[in-house]
């Protein structure tokens, strides 16, 4: 038995039945990651003592009979959570050497069902990129072609789970950081709504945009990973009060009578042919499912990757403002006084491309420009909003692809900011407007890479986005298609 092709849902049962420990599991994600992981690059830290401490904890918890439905789960974070006791970076220079006092509220409820983390992800740096290309820690390389991208900003989450090196992970998604990646690497991943998970001790890049979501080797491990961190938590401000459904006990309610709204905006010139193709073929299996497939139109969706490089830049600027080597993290001073201090700081610490978006941002905030810009972006969000209610009430789901085409080469874009922009037109439009959407493996390219195909639903009705994906799991067997896990070594 190769313990790191299980899913989630099956360490459960061999650890229920004892046929493996928590150590075991450890142990054997630990093997990989050291073997495979050189030529991946997912993980910027491995917390190899602290989780085989916890592993002990969990092999505990079981002897006992009072485990959680995650207790001995080897997991791994994306470098923008909090984490007591080990560094968090967000992949940038500016915060080296920072060791948090606490956990965020994500990873604390992890940390009580018993969860082990063998590690923290790598990203792009403050989660600002589509590739994973602008970390201070390298890229990240796509397990099914290492002179691919992974996708960005949670491109370590993501590379992680389809490389086997942890059985599920946990990214933030800003315009589409657990979507797009997801959809590269061949993996499931899901951005709840805004509000559905606390965002206490994640590392902010747009507050009114970033969401935490978990990434999985199928629909039924998403599901349980959202149940552990779903719900209520007074210490976020944007965190709302409203009952989590029983998302694993909901998957199999099936799609019968389901209407699924097909956008015409979303299948453009440009679109891949490839992805073209594999999301037309899904929703033919939806249809043979008994589904009805529904052609909507969400008519702002042309506007909406300036309207988001316009917000959340602007949230970025403000945001980013509390790094500049005074309180924590990376300080360059030369002795001649604050203010260079600061510059110094920020000029060595930050990255070209989180430069690009604070200046972008403090241009859209400044004196004379807000109205034009900022203001004007956040009346185009009410519009994109106003475009998905009036669409949900025709639909109950919306199917899309993820992006435009798949993992294009590592360096194809990164000199090209606004092609690389472009790389979340499909993604962003759902963050402006604040509900879910999942990522779920669809096809292949000709060239044999992942593509993915978004879900999107209704505010806070994850469980039916969920139910509608593993419907279409169950009917092709997506989830029985291994994730390339050879230790092939990377091509130069």
């Amino acid at each position: 038995m190769e313990l790191t092709a299980l899913t989630i849902h099956e360490m459960r049962k061999h650890l229920a039945a004892g046929d493996v420990s928590a150590a075991e599991l450890t142990d054997a994600f630990l093997r990989r990651i050291h073997e495979l992981d050189g030529r991946i690059n997912a993980f910027i830290r491995i917390t190899e003592n602290q989780a085989r401490e916890a592993a002990e904890r969990a092999d505990r918890r079981l002897r006992e009979g009072k485990a959680a439905p995650l207790t001995g789960i080897p997991l791994a974070l994306k470098d923008i959570f909090v984490t007591e006791g080990i560094e968090t970076t967000c992949a940038s220079n500016i915060l080296k050497g920072f060791v948090p006092p606490y956990d965020g509220t994500a990873v604390a409820r992890l940390r009580e069902q018993d969860a082990v983390f063998l590690g923290k992800l790598n990203m792009d740096e403050f989660a600002m990129g589509s590739s994973n290309e602008n970390s201070a820690f390298g890229p990240v390389k796509n397990p099914w072609d290492p002179n691919r991208v992974a996708g960005g900003s949670s491109g370590g989450s993501a590379a992680a789970v389809a490389a086997h090196m942890a059985a599920g992970t946990l990214g933030t998604d800003t315009g589409g950081s657990i979507r797009q990646p997801a959809s590269h690497c061949g993996v499931v991943g899901l951005k709840p709504t805004y509000g559905r998970v606390s965002r206490y001790g994640v590392i902010a890049y747009a507050s009114s945009l970033d969401q935490v979501g978990p990434l999985a080797r199928d629909v039924e491990d998403c599901a349980l990973l959202l149940q552990a961190i779903a719900g209520f938590d007074a210490r976020d401000a944007t965190s709302v009060d409203l009952p989590v459904a029983d998302y694993p006990a909901t998957l199999k309610n099936g799609v019968k009578s389901l209407r699924i709204g097909r956008p015409k905006e979303y299948f453009i010139t440009g679109l891949d042919a490839d992805v073209a193709a594999a999301i037309n073929a899904a929703l033919e299996v939806y249809a043979g499912l008994g589904a009805e497939i529904v052609d909507i139109s969400l008519p702002h969706t042309d506007y909406a990757v300036a309207c988001y490089y316009l917000i959340a830049t602007a949230e970025a600027s403000s945001n980013l403002a509390r790094f500049e080597g005074v309180r924590f993290g990376q300080r360059v001073d030369r002795g001649d006084g604050l203010l260079e201090m600061y510059r110094n700081t920020r000029a060595q610490g930050f990255g070209a491309e989180v430069k690009r978006r604070i200046m972008l941002g403090t241009f859209a905030l400044s004196s004379g420009y807000y109205d034009a810009y900022y203001l004007k972006a956040q009346k185009v969000r009410t519009l994109i909003r106003e475009d998905f209610t009036a669409a949900f009430g025709q639909v109950d789901v919306i199917l899309t692809p993820v992006a435009p085409t798949p993992a294009f080469s590592l360096g194809e874009k990164i000199d090209n900011p606004l092609q690389m922009y472009l790389s979340d037109i499909f993604t962003i439009p759902v963050n402006l407007a604040g509900t879910c959407a999942l990522s779920l493996p669809c096809g292949f390219s000709a060239g044999g890479l992942p593509i993915g195909m978004q879900l999107i639903g209704k505010p806070f009705a994850e469980e039916t986005i969920l139910r509608t994906a593993y419907a279409f799991e169950a009917a092709t067997a997506t989830a029985e298609r291994p994730p390339l896990p050879s230790a092939e070594p990377a091509v130069p």
